[in-house]
């Protein structure tokens, strides 16, 4: 596997990168006093409250509290994970993303190989599309796909294909050395048998590119125009396609709709084709394979709601569940995802054919929640009527409700279950969960008070990083993170401003990013940004002397309620008491 990229390069290129040159490439930013404004890429609104501080290098929106650093955009906006935005960043500048050595590092050469191989597969979804267009057999390609309903636009959204009856066609045109059909063997674009004659992987078949995230074809899938055959041919695993990975119409979906809000799973190319050209373009099919936890993680990384599209008939909702299973790790309070069955005999294709956009989008609203399907599936498994039904039931129950770790979906589920295994077995479960309900003190989350000193430093150190630097006397390193919440996050976000004198607000973000406390930095951030722009040097000093205070007054409440005191803590505590206390807690 490939190494990790060096924190280094990352820190450069967020100090060579100007935000505004970023988000204005995307978004068409003007000029408001020393900030830029839009309107918000990530909501719909008709007043700009969309906020870009070139100081700073930070985004804010006042709207739907959206921020973060030039990283953080790219992310956002183009739907790319973060070493796919490092890459569009080095890109941008013109350079190259370097990788740290390690165990499975590939040969040096292999970034220049893997450009090369998506060159190609560009170069062969052209030639398909060219086929499609020109080739003698051609309009028997063009007669199914009108058959099916598809319009020219459509096919050229999709830029779909048409893989010619010869043995050679691919062959012919790019294998013009060893070394060139080497490279069509290795991208299964062309195969060999035991007598080591080549030939074209794909003959006769209508074509459809598959695009990665960044929209670069991997592979391919075929549909077969005449009986003989697989009905469809995928492209097998190859050094750049993994089907378990990728999402069929997942880059086309990105790129119509700027603010994507839902996404439906369905089963093949040709329902993601025709729902677009009805106007759901939200729709991406897995590749032959069912729903995985991969597939799953990308489309919670994208959007809020997902709706799985299935036959209703036991294989669908078979297929379904095992799409429940994969994704219980990885639910989050606020996404949600549901199940549409479909009736007997329809797929999405046909069925949107027949009732039209507008009803097919309202059976996507009464899809089944979860939840609903969860219960569902598992009470058909288990005689609740009596009690070592329910018992069954809560036990498998439960197993799958551990592995979710949104707290509010995982609460409301063992409430639901409680309900349906009422009983001495419910009233245990209640008992354990309120017990467990007692939240432990934890000394690294920040006070949640506003007015909280540690809460204070933080912030202005977030918004104005040099003052760490121009204020050396405002040191909390030596303070006692036993009695100040948020100490701990304090003292790394100084030290780190401290070691980098000219860091802004982007940059300490992106340090952050993978820190377990960054979740932290991100909430002070998101609330009153930029309300600390008056006098910032007096307040930053003003809430140290605050969080001075904090400290003497709880080591004073510390040492008064202690059993016994040792000789160092009494006259502690003797000069303590002398001390004229002015903090109040809060």
């Amino acid at each position: 596997m490939a190494g990790r990229i060096p924190r280094d390069f990352i820190d450069d290129i967020i100090a060579r990168t100007d935000i505004v040159d970023i988000v204005d490439n995307r978004v068409r930013l003007k000029k408001a006093g020393k900030n830029y404004q839009a309107c918000c890429p990530f909501h719909n609104e008709k007043t700009p409250s969309f906020t870009v501080s070139q100081d700073k290098q930070f985004y804010h929106c006042f709207g739907c509290g959206a921020h973060g650093n030039a990283i953080s955009f790219i992310m956002e906006f183009d739907r790319l994970e973060f070493p796919e935005a490092i890459e569009e960043l080095a890109s941008f500048h013109g350079i190259d993303v370097p990788r740290e050595k390690g165990q499975g590092q590939p040969d040096p050469n292999k970034r220049a190989q893997l450009e090369d191989d998506f060159a190609l597969m560009e170069q062969v979804s052209r030639f398909f599309q060219q086929q499609l267009r020109q080739h003698p057999e051609k309009d028997k390609a063009v007669e199914y796909l009108k058959s099916r309903g598809l319009s020219g636009e459509i096919v050229k959204q999709f830029d779909i294909g048409f893989a010619p009856p010869e043995w050679d066609g691919a062959l012919t045109v790019f294998g013009s050395t060893p070394e060139k059909q080497q490279q069509l063997l290795d991208l299964k674009l062309i195969t060999e048998n035991d007598k080591r004659r080549r030939y074209d992987f794909f003959r006769d078949r209508i074509m459809f590119p598959i695009r990665d995230k960044r929209g670069r074809v991997i592979g391919f899938g075929g549909r077969v125009l005449e009986e003989g055959g697989p009905k469809y041919l995928n492209s097998p695993e190859t050094r750049i396609f993994h089907k378990g990975q990728e999402l069929y119409g997942f880059y086309q979906a990105k790129q119509a709709n700027r603010k994507l809000t839902r996404l439906m799973v369905v089963e093949g190319y040709m329902d993601v084709v025709a729902l677009a050209q009805f106007g759901i373009q939200y729709a991406v099919a897995a590749l032959g394979t069912s729903t995985t936890p991969e597939h799953v993680q990308m489309l919670f990384r994208a959007v809020p709601e997902v709706i799985c599209c299935y036959d209703g008939d036991r294989a669908g909702r078979e297929a379904a569940w095992r799409a429940l299973e994969n994704a219980l790790p990885y639910l989050k309070d606020g996404v949600q995802m549901r199940f549409l069955f479909l009736p007997d005999g329809e797929d999405p294709d046909s069925l949107i054919r027949k009732i039209g956009r507008e009803a097919f989008e309202q059976t996507l609203d009464n899809a089944v929640p979860l939840s609903e399907f969860f219960f569902e599936n598992l009470t058909q498994r288990h005689h609740i009527g009596t009690q070592e039904g329910k018992a069954a039931l809560r036990q498998e129950a439960l197993g799958y409700i551990e592995q979710i770790k949104a707290d509010n979906l995982s609460a409301l589920l063992q409430e639901e279950l409680d309900i349906k295994t009422r009983g001495h077995l419910a009233s245990a479960q209640a008992v354990n969960r309120d017990m467990g309900s007692v939240k432990k003190f934890d000394s690294s989350r920040p006070v949640r008070t506003a007015i909280s000193p540690v809460r204070k430093l933080i912030r202005l150190l977030l918004l104005r990083p040099q003052l760490a630097t121009s204020n050396p006397e405002v040191n909390p390193q030596p303070l006692d993170e036993q009695l100040s919440q948020g100490l701990k996050i304090l003292k790394k976000l100084h030290h780190f401003c401290m070691q980098n004198a000219s860091a802004h607000t982007g940059l300490v973000l992106e340090y952050f990013r993978d820190d377990p406390d960054g979740k932290h930095l991100n909430k002070l951030l998101h609330a009153d940004h930029d309300a600390d722009e008056t006098n910032p040097d007096k307040l930053y000093k003003d809430s140290f002397s605050r969080l001075i205070e904090q400290q003497l007054h709880a080591r004073f409440e510390q040492l008064r309620v202690k059993n016994s005191l040792t000789e160092d803590e009494k006259r502690e505590f003797m000069l303590l008491s002398q001390t004229k206390m002015t903090y109040t807690t809060e």
